[in-house]
């Protein structure tokens, strides 16, 4: 079962340098597997869902309108992930595209916006709210002072992982919230970590990932026959090393699903 796939990655998962975490839960069965699963990690990029997830809770209470629409000024573009800070000045977007590209593309400018219209304490209010003690947004990205003097951004993979069984049940802002949430994650263009082997099946993969240096994650859900929840976090490790071993874990878990069908 789950464990015994686990298990059977153990002695490369302890190989690896600095920390790892994984947390895996069939959500037919309810059958869970976890190593070192509630170790917090510096969150990256991952730390977009929860901001996701606030933003279709704002919409949801009637605060604001995915349709509300933003002008890019060039002081608001931000470098590295996405496509806002290489496109002209002024541009129009929705709400609902800095969403979108805040997922698929891993947008920073995109995110950073969304932080900005959202705040911070929000976003964490509804993190308590659904039950994370641990993942934590305090800071916006590419915040060079900030981060200088230690602040970081947090997840753990276990409380990742709730967010997207409340998302699947439909529980976590509201069944047609959720969907929408869960078809943008569905679009995501970063795919050489859990669906590298897995797209090639015809299996999709709803996820988010997340880089830095010495950190890789990718955390989503795996629509096989028993669909899945699979996170994997990292920090200070090999890269490669560990992103392997996401490609290779999650094709064996993939695979153990078909094998119980």
């Amino acid at each position: 079962m789950m464990n015994d796939i686990l298990q059977s990655y153990a002695p490369r998962l302890a190989a690896l340098p600095g920390e790892v975490s994984v947390f895996g839960k069939d959500l037919i069965t309810g059958e869970t597997c976890a190593y070192q699963a509630d170790l917090p990690l510096v969150a990256a990029s991952v730390i977009k869902i929860p901001i996701l997830i606030e933003a279709f809770r704002q919409a949801r209470d009637g605060l604001l309108s995915m349709e509300e629409t933003f002008a890019i000024r060039p002081e608001q573009k931000v470098p590295s992930c996405g496509a806002l800070t290489y496109l002209h000045d002024g541009l129009q977007v929705t709400l609902r595209d800095l969403c979108v590209l805040m997922i698929i593309l891993s947008d920073n400018t995109a995110t950073n916006l969304l932080i900005q219209r959202l705040g911070i304490q929000q976003i964490n209010d509804t993190l308590r709210r659904l039950g994370c003690s641990q993942t934590t947004l305090r800071r916006k990205l590419y915040d060079a002072e900030a981060s200088r003097r230690g602040i970081q951004n947090h997840i753990t993979a276990r409380e990742i992982g709730s967010l997207l069984e409340k998302m699947y049940r439909g529980e976590c802002v509201s069944p047609e919230a959720d969907a929408q949430m869960l078809a943008i994650l569905k679009d995501q263009r970063l795919n050489g970590k859990i669906p590298f082997f897995l797209h090639g099946l015809g299996v999709t993969v709803a996820h988010k990932t997340g880089e830095d240096d010495g950190i890789t994650h990718d955390v989503g859900i795996v629509y096989a026959d028993h669909p899945m929840i699979l996170c994997f976090a990292s920090e200070h490790t090999d890269v490669p090393a560990f992103e392997r071993l996401m490609q290779d874990a999650a094709l064996s878990f993939y695979r153990q699903k078909k094998f119980l069908e």
